[in-house]
């Protein structure tokens, strides 16, 4: 079992940034592939996000060049830098550790 926890969202004006974090547990969380996905009001889930155990990333292309996820493996932690963020980045924002395990999300609003 992994237990993941999200952090660090909140309200933000449109083009403002917030960095989220996800903590998980787990001795080896360097071997665990790693996402962020993120679900508004009425819409399924959607990947925001991955980065691999080897540190290679993938974006949807709504959030490439704006967002930028990383991980320290000394912390057990996965980031999430958003910048330039937009009011359809509103939504609750997962984070899922080897693709099944899932935290309890954290709410990301961007409005003025």
């Amino acid at each position: 079992q992994v237990h993941v926890v999200e952090s660090g969202g909140g309200l933000v004006q449109p083009g403002g940034s917030l960095r989220l974090s996800c903590a998980a547990s787990g001795s080896i969380f360097s071997s665990y592939f790693m996402g962020w996905y993120r679900q508004a009001p009425g819409k399924q889930r959607e990947l925001v996000a991955t980065i691999t155990t080897g540190g290679i990333t993938n974006y949807a292309d709504s959030v490439k060049g704006r967002f930028t996820i990383s991980r320290d493996n000394a912390k057990n932690t996965v980031y999430l830098q958003m910048n330039s963020l937009k009011p359809e980045d509103t939504a609750v924002y997962y984070c899922n550790a080897k693709g099944q395990y899932w935290g309890q999300g954290t709410q990301v609003t961007v409005s003025s």
